[in-house]
């Protein structure tokens, strides 16, 4: 397992910022899910896997310390991800995924899924990694 990150552009100037992040050359041209999720200072989240989805993370704001495990091969990575450097993390089917807020602000993390959610076949599994 390798982790596989994505560099952002940032595009800055007297307004503010404007960063493209999912875009299809990245994600592909089908479309999922887009969704944001906030953390406070010390909280874990996530802790599962997927069988069949696939995701992208990206902290807009804060610190976060993502836990990975690829569930065949039992390899686990950590990375350290925050707003002072936009990255895209590419989080595979078959691995388990958990995040903590390591900063001392509220954590935003906006995320893409590239198949939307169905609560009849969440395709979401329990994996303890982070506490």
């Amino acid at each position: 397992m390798s982790l596989e990150t994505k560099s952002i552009a940032v595009h800055r100037d007297g307004r503010g910022w404007l960063a493209e992040i999912f875009k299809p050359e990245i994600i592909g041209s089908k479309f999922g899910q887009v969704n944001i999720t906030t953390a406070h200072p010390g909280v874990c989240k996530a802790n599962h896997y997927h069988r069949k989805k696939n995701e992208w993370y990206c902290v807009i704001k804060g610190k976060m310390k993502l836990v990975l495990k690829d569930m065949k091969t039992g390899k686990m990575q950590e990375a350290i991800f925050g707003e002072d450097e936009l990255k895209l993390v590419r989080i595979k089917a078959g691995t388990a995924h958990g995040f903590k807020n390591i900063g001392k602000d509220m954590l935003y993390l906006l995320y893409y899924v590239d198949t939307p959610y169905n609560p009849k076949n969440p395709d979401t599994y329990p994996a303890e990694l982070i506490k």
